[in-house]
């Protein structure tokens, strides 16, 4: 299929990442949890271990992935991923379970999930668009936040009607059914044609020059700081949220204002960065989850607490516009793949961090405050970073393009 208006590249990123490894791996594993623990008399523990190293798996593949579809293209790679994905949620349905299976599953599923992470969608965006990048990519990554609100629903009614078995086989044909062809008819970078020595062409560093650049550490360890907070938080809010007198039931119900801020972030943050100077808006949009984080330390009413996980929740899912823009403008597009895959992994790590210390700290003091005080410095630090990133390296093709950074510049 050939690509007559560059906007279709944007709808199919949004249906790719509804149904992509967020959405589909994480906020469904919840559901899958207690009908696994009561059918098989596992502990907790154990069932959720598989996630564990199903996520470590994507961390650690997703840069070999930027760098596959870096040489060869989105298509083949992300293509087979999606396929490898849905079998191997099939599988889980069809083979015999024990807990070895069970978590050898999720740990190649976690390989085939590396090709189906932003970062495909996130490259294709990107070389399509120079003006208007930032919108664009705001409104494909909130294919995100709408899989994380309709998809874990779609798998309690599967499980409700026909057991867990049925709901993995579920998920396994939505993934076939909306990824697949989007990506296949949708989902391909501009100039897909170019030779690889066309492609090494593109302006900008290579992973090794990059990581020998400054701007390169001050996005990983600011983004690494969000990551590590705003998925910290989120991870332990209702219990958090409990403690301070709130009923199980009413804190639970304030988590849907985090996947809706989560969308809502994502459109406005794309709108403001092709019209304001980006690190100023990246910086606002880690601000709010330090507000956020601040609010709850002294969360006792059910109002209170909702603001607070809106604040939250627009900056979670900072991964996949903020990095993507940022990434283009200052380092380039000649190994977008490969370098967004370091920085999503490292950002993967994050998330991980910060829920375990946070019930870390909780274990060793009896309380969430020092954790939160601990996460609104490490959100000050990715401020201060985000903020001294300096003027594009790489400003919008052509005279008025780079107005946000040259006035941004003069100022400085």
């Amino acid at each position: 299929m050939k690509v007559t208006n560059r906007w279709w590249v944007v709808v199919a990123s949004v249906f790719g990442l509804l149904v992509g490894n967020g959405p589909i791996m994480q906020f469904t594993f919840g559901i899958f949890l207690l009908p696994l623990t009561r059918e098989f008399g596992w502990g907790r523990s154990t069932t959720s271990m598989a996630l564990v190293i199903g996520l470590v798996m994507t961390g650690l593949c997703v840069p070999f992935a930027g760098r596959l579809i870096d040489r060869y293209g989105i298509r083949r790679v992300t293509l087979p991923s999606i396929t490898l994905f849905s079998l191997c949620l099939a599988a889980l349905a069809v083979l015999p379970v024990t807990p070895a299976m069970f978590i050898g599953l999720y740990a190649l599923m976690g390989v085939a999930a590396a090709g189906q992470t932003p970062l495909p969608y996130a490259k294709a965006i990107s070389s399509w668009f120079d003006d208007r990048r930032g919108l664009a990519l705001g409104i494909a990554m909130s294919g995100v936040g709408l899989g994380a609100a309709l998809i874990p629903q779609f798998a309690q009614h599967l499980v409700a009607v026909s057991g867990w078995k049925g709901a993995y086989l579920g998920l396994a044909a939505i993934v076939l059914l909306l990824g697949f062809p989007a990506v296949a008819l949708g989902v391909r970078e501009s100039g897909a044609s170019m030779s690889h020595d066309q492609k090494a062409a593109l302006p900008g560093l290579t992973a090794r020059e990059a990581f020998r650049t400054d701007i390169f550490w001050k996005l990983t360890i600011a983004f690494f700081a969000v990551a590590l907070a705003t998925n910290g938080a989120i991870a332990h809010v209702v219990p958090l949220l409990v403690d301070h007198g709130i009923t199980p039931r009413i804190a639970a119900s304030a988590m849907a204002f985090a996947g809706i801020a989560l969308t809502v972030g994502r459109f406005i943050a794309g709108y403001l960065l092709d019209r304001i100077y980006a690190p100023y808006v990246a910086a606002i949009f880690v601000a709010m989850p330090l507000a956020g984080v601040g609010l709850l330390l002294g969360s006792s009413t059910p109002q209170s607490a909702s603001v607070a996980i809106v604040l939250v929740g627009m900056g979670v899912g900072a991964e996949v516009d903020l990095i993507a823009f940022l990434l283009s403008r200052y380092i380039g597009m000649r190994s977008f793949g490969e370098i967004y895959g370091y920085m999503f992994a490292v950002f993967m790590l994050g998330s991980g961090i910060g829920p375990y210390l946070m019930g870390l700290a909780f274990d060793k003091t009896g309380s969430y405050s020092i954790a939160l005080v601990g996460l609104c410095a490490v959100l000050a630090v990715a401020c201060v970073l985000l903020l001294r990133l300096g003027r594009y390296r790489y400003p919008l093709a052509g005279g008025n393009a780079g107005k946000a950074s040259a006035s941004h510049s003069l100022a400085h």
